[in-house]
């Protein structure tokens, strides 16, 4: 080394040299890796390969066999005379494996009854097949001289039924001439008053409703006590009604009519034909 701190140039080269060669450690034979012990037994392969065959066998013999066959079919959600409709339509299914059933096409033939709003299906192993249904309740009765139908919110005539039954519900009348077959709609001039009837099953009047019609200036329903709530056009129908079910505990022994054709201003008055003297501006909270 001279004098300054500086180094020889054989003592730099040495230097690079030395810092360049890395020795890397050789692997021994104990440390490599055995790639035969990752490689199954043929016995594994063999016991692997019945496992499987018995598994997809026994689901074959299964479809093919009595061992999951459907002996009962269960609704359930739905009042008895629909569950015995929804029975009559699967009925053909009892025999059928449980494993073969196909559940889409079930429910798409549960739907189409027009007493159904939705199913599902489900398989209770080993014999049982559930049918859960939603059901269309019916909102009032359309009556034809001595027929009746009970009808849905929907415009729907969903079944027929005695004239006198289900007295709870209101009464649409039509004309003779009018053709009603259960599972199709009414006709569609009709449409506005089965919308009343589900207006009127979900704002509770008090006092039972005897019937609901049509006339020129809008849609009329008849209580019992004969007062009747004029609607006028089917527009905010909710709206009106539940402007008449806070309206008519308010109203005087001898009031006819209530109008809430202009639901922000009812009017009850005490004779059906006229609205000059005796009308009666009823003030409400709807």
């Amino acid at each position: 080394m001279a004098g300054g701190g500086r180094t020889e140039p054989g003592s730099r080269r040495h230097a690079r040299a030395a810092s360049a060669v890395v020795p890397l450690p050789r692997p021994s034979a104990g440390d490599r890796l055995d790639l035969a012990r990752l490689v199954p037994s043929g016995r594994s392969l063999l016991v692997a390969f019945a496992i499987v065959s018995l598994t997809f066998g026994s689901y074959w013999v299964a479809r093919a066999t009595a061992v999951f066959s459907v002996q009962h079919i269960e609704v359930r959600g739905a009042p008895p005379e629909v569950a015995r409709q929804v029975e009559r339509v699967t009925r053909t299914l009892v025999g059928t494996s449980l494993l073969n059933v196909d559940a889409a096409a079930i429910e798409g033939s549960v739907r189409a009854l027009p007493s159904v709003a939705a199913a599902s299906i489900d398989r209770a192993f080993p014999h049982t097949l559930v049918i859960r249904v939603a059901p269309v309740w019916p909102v009032g009765v359309a009556r034809r001289g001595d027929d009746a139908w009970l009808v849905s919110g929907s415009n729907r005539a969903l079944r027929k039924i005695a004239p006198r039954a289900q007295p709870g519900l209101p009464r649409l009348w039509l004309p003779r001439k009018v053709t009603v077959e259960s599972g199709r709609p009414l006709p569609t001039v009709y449409q506005e008053v089965t919308r009343a009837f589900a207006g009127l099953r979900d704002t509770n009047i008090p006092g039972r409703v005897k019937a609901v019609r049509t006339t020129p200036s809008g849609l009329v329903v008849v209580l019992h006590s004969d007062v009747e709530i004029r609607l006028g056009p089917s527009s905010d129908l909710l709206v009106k009604l539940a402007v008449a079910a806070e309206v008519v505990p308010l109203l005087d022994d001898g009031m006819l009519y209530l109008d809430v054709s202009v639901p922000e201003r009812p009017i009850a008055s005490a004779y059906l034909n006229s609205q000059v003297e005796s009308e009666t501006t009823m003030s409400s909270k709807p």
